[in-house]
């Protein structure tokens, strides 16, 4: 058992070829413009494998990232425009401030306490100029709650390697938390050798009351609030809920 990314972190990168990481870099400069952000240095929460960074560099952002992972750093590809380093983003100091704070792909939701969740929001005004913006999504607790989590199995290959992924859900309901199991089996398909992981992704859900009080507490405002990609109206249906705060 390891903790989240570390062994299964090299594996990333295949569990999510089919994520559309260009449609959601256009969602959030189309977030950052419709907000007023014009000014390109960018600081991103959990940057993982580098995916959104890379693309942001690309269309002409500054981006610097922090992530805990040492497996996912490893497997970043440099580009120009995108410095990153080792870090936890409760508590790591870069000691300059940026225009805009990102953290995305439920990052927020990895802080299950708190104290974790409030040295997060804490961090990103810390590193944010004047107005600048802090954008996340979580799990929402709306949609938690109606849907319920389930076991989920992913199937795929690449190159010499069958890989199997088992998420099975344990709900912690009065914790606001889903801890989801995870068990994969990646086989290299020229030598038979088979490989176990198993890591437990602990991940807590939001209400946006919740959410505006955390803000307020750390110096900010809630902007927007909308389904993360679609910029719907949150309800029941919602998974994962897009925040846009300002700095006051």
């Amino acid at each position: 058992m390891s903790s989240p990314f570390g062994t299964i972190g090299r594996y990333y990168d295949l569990f999510y070829t089919d994520k559309d990481y260009g449609a959601e870099v256009a969602y959030l400069h189309s977030l950052l413009h419709k907000h007023g952000i014009s000014g390109k240095k960018l600081l991103e929460f959990g940057c993982g494998t580098g995916q959104h960074a890379c693309l942001l560099s690309k269309e002409g952002y500054e981006v610097h990232g922090i992530e805990r992972s040492t497996s996912m750093l490893s497997r970043v590809s440099a580009t120009q425009g995108f410095t990153y380093e080792h870090g936890d983003i409760t508590s790591l100091q870069i000691g300059r401030c940026f225009d805009a704070v990102l953290s995305l792909f439920h990052v927020v939701s990895y802080q299950i306490s708190n104290s974790d969740v409030s040295a997060v929001f804490t961090n990103a005004a810390r590193h944010l100029s004047p107005g600048g913006l802090f954008v996340f999504d979580v799990w929402y607790s709306p949609a938690v709650a109606m849907q319920r989590p389930t076991v989920r199995i992913k199937r795929l290959s690449a190159h010499d390697l069958s890989i199997i992924r088992i998420a099975e859900p344990d709900i912690h309901t009065n914790e606001n938390r889903v801890d989801v199991n995870y068990t994969v089996l990646a086989q290299n398909i020229r030598t038979g050798k088979l490989e176990t992981i198993t890591e437990v992704h602990p991940m807590r859900h939001f209400s946006l009351p919740e959410l505006d009080l955390l803000a307020g507490f750390t110096g900010f405002e809630r902007l927007s609030a909308e389904e993360w990609l679609t910029g719907a109206e949150p309800s029941e249906a919602t998974w994962g809920l897009c925040l846009v705060l300002r700095k006051t």
